[in-house]
């Protein structure tokens, strides 16, 4: 127990940066994820192919590989992201792909009959979707939503690729310093307790959500 309360704080302060990561990539990348959707179901082909490759491409590579990219190779060019920005500018293009994807199967699981009689009730295109489609589509799309969140905790780990404290980067250095894979059994009770958060938080919104059976 000595031992632990050594290196908790450190770890505590590598869970800071996990947090920081993991937040700020949900509140920027939904509401992008839910834009792109509507882009992607857009009749203007131009954007909708040039939306349709930055998914593809996004969701077709590995985020680590973005991470490298993004902080080695973005440099080349002359554009050059402190190591928290390129880890949060990679993760946000990344998650926004997904949520887009997830998104835009929500929005056309809605029944065509649903626009009809939001024109038929004379709602204009704003009311039509705040008050019909993004209620239905939000219970739609929680569970995969749920599974995203989960994975973007984990996910955040791979900022130690490019050097930043995170959760995992404190372990792996109290590990490699003292000898011992405490500071890693530590680290994994975290990662636990992070999702067991997150995994109650989604169940109590998806039963609220219960309610339009």
């Amino acid at each position: 127990m000595h031992y632990v309360s050594e290196i908790l704080p450190s770890l505590i302060s590598g869970t800071g940066m996990t947090l920081s990561i993991f937040f700020w990539t949900i509140i920027i990348s939904i509401p992008l994820g839910i834009l792109v959707g509507l882009g992607m179901m857009t009749r203007f082909k131009p954007l909708t192919w040039i939306i349709n490759i930055y998914v593809w491409l996004m969701r077709g590579t590995p985020l680590l590989l973005q991470l490298i990219f993004v902080f080695y190779g973005l440099p080349i060019i002359g554009v050059v992201f402190p190591r928290y920005e390129a880890a949060l500018f990679a993760f946000i293009l990344n998650y926004t792909a997904y949520f887009a994807e997830i998104f835009r199967g929500g929005l056309q699981a809605i029944p065509a009959g649903q626009y009809e009689s939001a024109r038929v009730l004379r709602l204009t295109n704003w009311q039509t979707l705040r008050k019909i489609v993004i209620p239905q589509v939000v219970k739609i799309v929680l569970p995969s939503i749920g599974n995203e969140v989960i994975n973007l905790v984990k996910d955040s780990s791979l900022v130690y690729v490019i050097g930043l404290g995170d959760l995992l980067r404190a372990g792996n250095v109290a590990m490699a310093r003292d000898v011992t894979l405490l500071p890693m059994v530590l680290v994994a009770v975290i990662y636990l307790l992070l999702t067991a958060v997150c995994t109650l938080v989604l169940r109590r919104l998806e039963k609220h959500y219960s309610y339009w059976r």
